[in-house]
């Protein structure tokens, strides 16, 4: 049966797989070997006075082991006390103390010794020692009495317990004391107040020790502080002193630094080598001082500090003879600093350089075993065999100890034993048993026949041949059946027999036998190599940011090996995703629906195959409008100033570009907010200028790109004072609406801008260009006046002023107002008319003297009118036209007149207030135009040769027809036109009869009439004269023929195949017969229009009924 193993991809699992191939290299166990410890208690072992004690001892070895104990350095008899008993097979005690037994009675040092005919191992020296909770010592408690500002240390002082209590402070509520930088708690277990405040004042400041070991909590009696401010100190001191005595504690004073702890300018700190390094400065002072750490001449360690309490304490983890030196704390505040210097040396317990590992050797070899160590002192090196000093122990002649070296020289099967070396200076030591194991044994491989190991491509291939021999076997390897052995650089040769294949190709995969050779035999084994594709992340997902209640999408595409199973995971800033409904995995995708602030974060899309693993992680930010800020407050209050400050919300992620002041006058205007301001994002205070006699509230509202916060709670209301107004009305104007009166508005001020109670205008005004005084009246709060009795369209000088109870605003600038207008008074004279042409008509004026306008000149207005044709008698509806021309101008065009007809015309001046007489009628004609089209044409009556023509004369003849003009031609089958032939007509007929023409033929008929100015527009017709009786029957005949059935089916065909020839040719860019058709029937005589250019002006038409004849 095959074994199949997956062999890790990554470099960490990588070292793992080798440290567990190189640790399966021990002896088998059915071979002879000394004993191994395998499992044991720790050096420093507290154990519960109330439990049972368990010293644990396992050893392997063969034959079995028997174990032993040494208490305190003497042989420990456990089958004389009824309280200890030793598990089966195992050395592990257990001593009863739930059974009567004392755990104090069983302090002491203990060390194991595993025993079998190859050799001894011992263990550690195992200090044994309960666990001490003692009870706080009764103490009387005086109450602290302290001043505001001063400095206090409530001292805690626990008990001594082992292992040392965890300190904390509490309340009678059981509720941990707030700290911070001002109070906090020393390494030493003390309350540090830096400065007391008022608030500080209670009796119940309790420290709690906490014993981890027995799950206790011992707590101290509660401790009264009594803060005294400044005021009530003074009050104590007024209430006992005569009034002649002088008296009154001084105010808080401020106060630089002074160091608490540690005291004085230097200290010294030792600490070992691995441990943590927590060095502690707490100061008092007034403000609280801030502290600051700094190693002279040199720099802390990136990545091993850390501070804690309120920067009072500096952590350095891992520490090393590297972090020894001067570290220096300053405290600092607005008034100075202190500074304290702490000489660190770092000390190291032994640690191992080279530890000694197990020898197995065959009867004649030679080995060495090396006991390396380092530590700070340098610590000794001793060994001991089977658990006895070298230097006692029997003799060997195949061994020489060479100071931290064993040196085995032709060893024979009774040089076997357990050595142990020792490392110990004045902070530790270490011990490490390693056995000499002689044995003559032929190869073995303990890696299972036929294992499976399955990798990745392009990935590291490690395929196992854990083997066993002594002497030690050679290892050689082979790939397929007659394949010869692997060498080169594209492999690499474990000294554990393991095969290393760097980078694993398709072309790798296949059967691989490991052969182990020494001179005791040979074995060999074979191992099966598959190689995979790698799992691969094609579509990874994207950066998202999206609105708050929006909905986002993560995509995770993947490519794998067919044969491996993946299993894709979400996880969201590494922790498992909401247990959330709103959360949907796909296939291949994550939604996240209705998305909220707390959905922010980093999203990892996690592919797990038996073989290897691959993520992918992107980043979702949400997005809202900010919240509102808060907290405003209003400070530097002036009489026309105040700052405002506030403190700006959360922005959500999208950073405030500005904030939008708004103000409420809630004197004159409640409820109604007004825009004031605004500032950049980065601004949370403004001078905002105020107006007199207003009581305002402030609210702000911050702005990003996703809209507006709501508005912040209102800010305190801050009435001004009344003042004179600042300002005059605005929009002053002067306009009469009588011809008698002058009429004066204004816009009024505002509320706030009436700077104060009772706001009244001062209006006032003068004729101008004459030497008169102002006449001024005061009118209450509204925005017109009326002045009466005035000349009609005189100019005035006017101004508004404002006022209030508190005085008047700035003189304000005059204004030209004009009275009244009244209709002009005279019409334009001199009205001349020059006919352009049949359509168009030129008109001059003389302009009205202006003093005859009584208004502001607005323009003229010339109206016109058709009279009669002079073609032709009717009554017809009167449209009267007018055109408006703007401004002083003397001149106008009359365009879309109609040609040969009477007009009259008169002209009027135009103001403000209307128009004023016309000018006398003045009667003008139009030249002859050409006509208009006959109004129909009809074609009657066809015979074979002849055709009846009835036509109707020109709606608008525009002048005296001449003649009527008839053409025509024939057209044929295929649309061709024939000669044209021209007609002309008597102006006074209305029929013609055409004869001698061709039977059945189609003709088309042009016709127009003419003036003596030329010809009009044409009208068209066709019609077909009828076919002959007898032909018709000869065709009949003919049709009914055989043989001209055949040839119209041969014709057919025939043009057939021209159609198609012709199609071809239209595709290919051919002429496009329509447009043949079309030239065919073009008009054979068009005439080019002309529009004539004038100057018009503003029309409009007027319409009224005359039986004036035309």
């Amino acid at each position: 049966m095959m074994k199949k193993m997956s062999i890790p991809t990554s470099k960490t699992s990588l070292v793992l797989f080798l440290c567990q191939i190189i640790s399966a290299l021990d002896v088998p166990l059915d071979l002879s070997q000394p004993p191994t410890i395998t499992q044991q208690s720790p050096k420093d072992y507290i154990v519960d006075p109330r439990e049972n004690i368990v010293i644990q001892c396992e050893a392997k070895g063969k034959p079995p082991p028997s174990f032993s104990w040494t208490r305190n350095g003497t042989h420990f008899d456990i089958d004389k006390d009824a309280q200890v008993t030793m598990k089966p097979n195992s050395g592990t005690l257990v001593i009863n103390i739930m059974n009567g037994g004392k755990a104090e009675a069983y302090e002491g040092v203990y060390q194991c010794t595993a025993r079998n005919e190859r050799g001894a191992a011992i263990s550690n020296n195992i200090v044994i020692r309960p666990s001490r909770s003692p009870l706080w010592t009764k103490e009387k408690l005086e109450p602290n009495h302290v001043r505001e500002g001063d400095s206090l240390v409530l001292h805690c002082r626990p008990p001594v317990g082992l292992p040392p209590p965890i300190i904390f402070w509490m309340d009678n509520a059981f509720q941990r004391l707030p700290q911070s930088e001002r109070v906090s708690q020393g390494l030493n277990g003390d309350l540090y107040f830096s400065n007391v405040q008022p608030e500080d004042t209670r009796e119940d400041y309790i420290c709690y020790a906490r014993f981890n070991h027995t799950q206790t909590i011992q707590q101290k009696q509660p401790i009264s502080v009594k803060v005294f401010s400044m005021d009530s100190l003074n009050d104590t001191i007024a209430a006992n002193l005569s009034d002649t005595d002088i008296y009154g504690a001084k105010p808080v004073t401020e106060r630089q630094p002074v160091l608490l702890t540690p005291t004085g300018s230097t200290s010294t700190k030792v600490e070992l080598r691995g441990n943590v390094l927590l060095l502690e400065c707490i100061a008092a002072g007034l403000p609280t001082p801030v502290i600051r750490w700094i190693k002279e001449g040199g720099e802390l360690p990136a990545n091993r500090t850390f501070f804690e309490n309120f920067k009072k304490t500096l952590k350095i983890i891992d520490v090393s003879e590297a972090d020894s030196g001067n570290y220096k704390c300053i405290a600092r505040n607005t008034l100075g600093s202190v500074h304290h210097v702490i000489s660190v040396t770092v000390k190291a317990a032994p640690y191992w350089i080279t530890a000694p590992r197990n020898l197995v050797l065959s009867p004649g070899e030679d080995g060495t075993l090396i006991c390396r160590a380092n530590g700070n002192p340098k610590p000794s090196i001793s060994w001991l065999a089977n658990g006895v000093p070298i230097a006692i122990a029997p003799e060997d002649p195949s061994r020489k100890v060479d100071g931290d070296t064993i040196i085995f020289s032709h060893v024979q099967e009774r040089s076997s034993a357990v050595y142990q070396c020792n490392a110990s200076n004045e902070y530790g030591y270490l011990l490490a048993n390693a056995f000499v194991n002689v044995l003559a044994e032929p190869p073995r491989i303990l890696t299972p026949a036929n294992k499976l190991y399955q990798v990745i491509a392009d990935s590291p291939a490690l395929l196992d041949c854990a083997y066993f021999g002594s002497p030690k076997p050679e290892i050689e390897w082979f790939k397929g059946v007659k394949g010869s052995i692997l060498r080169g650089n594209e492999y690499i040769f474990h000294d554990n027999g393991t095969l290393e294949i760097p980078v694993a190709q398709k072309n790798s995969a296949g059967t691989y036998t490991c052969v182990a050779r020494n001179e005791l035999g040979k074995i060999q084994n074979d191992v099966q190599l598959e190689i995979k594709d790698p799992t691969m992340i094609i579509k990874q997902p994207e950066y998202k940011v999206i609105q708050r209640y929006g909905q986002v999408s993560f995509e995770c595409i993947i490519k794998h090996d067919s044969t491996l199973l993946p299993t894709v995971t979400w996880l969201k800033d590494n922790d498992e995703l909401p247990d959330d409904e709103r959360f949907l995995v796909g296939k291949d995708n994550l939604t996240i629906m209705n998305v909220t602030d707390k959905d922010d974060g980093t999203y990892t899309c996690i592919v797990n195959t038996t073989l290897d693993s691959v993520s992918a992680s992107a980043v979702l930010t949400v997005v809202a409008r900010p919240n509102p800020p808060f907290d405003l407050e209003l400070t530097g209050q002036l009489e026309r100033s105040i700052d405002l400050s506030w403190i700006p919300g959360d922005e959500n992620n999208s950073p405030i570009t500005n904030f939008v002041i708004e103000y409420e006058d809630a004197l004159h205007e409640p409820g109604v907010w007004h825009y004031q301001t605004e500032v950049p994002g980065t601004q949370t205070t403004v001078q905002l200028k105020l107006s007199p006699y207003v009581n305002y509230s402030f609210r702000v509202i911050a702005v990003n790109k996703i809209g507006r916060s709501q508005p912040s709670e209102p800010s305190e209301q801050y009435l001004t004072k009344s003042a004179s107004p600042d300002e005059n009305p605005a929009n002053v104007q002067g306009i009469g609406s009588e011809p008698d009166n002058l009429v004066i508005t204004w816009e009024p001020l505002k509320g706030f801008q009436s700077n104060g109670p009772g706001l009244q205008y001062k209006v006032s005004w003068r004729q101008k260009d004459v030497d008169d005084e102002w006449t001024s009246v005061i009118v209450a709060n509204v925005s017109k006046y009326i002045v009466s009795g005035t000349p009609t369209f005189v100019p005035y000088e006017v101004k508004v002023q404002a006022l209030n109870d508190l005085g008047y605003a700035p003189e304000p600038s005059e204004v030209i107002g004009h009275s009244g207008e009244d209709l002009p008074m005279v019409a334009p004279g001199n009205v001349q008319v020059h006919v352009i042409n049949s359509t168009l008509a030129k008109v001059h004026w003389d302009p009205v003297p202006l003093k005859t306008v009584r208004g502001h000149l607005q323009g003229y207005k010339v109206y016109y009118w058709k009279v009669q044709s002079l073609s032709r008698r009717s009554r017809r509806h009167i449209e009267k036209k007018i055109l408006t021309f703007r401004g002083n101008k003397t001149f106008g065009m009359l365009p879309g007149l109609e040609p040969y007809s009477s007009y009259k015309l008169n002209v009027r001046v135009v103001n403000g207030k209307g128009e004023g007489p016309a000018s006398p009628d003045k009667v003008f004609k139009t030249p002859e135009g050409v006509p208009s089209s006959p109004s129909f044409l009809k074609i009657t009556n066809p015979t074979l040769d002849s055709l009846t023509l009835e036509w109707g004369s020109p709606t608008h003849p525009n002048g005296v027809l001449t003649s009527y003009t008839l053409k025509f031609q024939p057209i044929n089958n295929t649309h061709e036109l024939g000669p044209l032939v021209e007609i002309r007509i008597p102006a006074n007929e209305s029929s013609l009869i055409l004869k001698n023409l061709n039977y059945s033929t189609r003709y088309k008929f042009y016709f127009n009439a003419q003036t003596s100015v030329g010809s009009g527009s044409q009208i068209t017709e066709e019609a077909v004269t009828i076919m002959d009786e007898a032909m018709a029957s000869r065709q009949v005949d003919i049709a009914t023929q055989g043989w001209f059935i055949g040839l119209m089916c041969a014709v057919a065909l025939l043009i057939l195949i021209l159609l198609i020839v012709c199609f071809i040719r239209r595709n290919k860019g051919g002429k496009y017969p329509v447009k043949e058709k079309e030239d065919a029937h073009a008009d054979p005589e068009i005439q080019p229009m002309k529009e004539d250019d004038g100057t018009f002006g503003e029309y409009r038409l007027f319409s009224f009924v005359s039986s004036a004849p035309f």
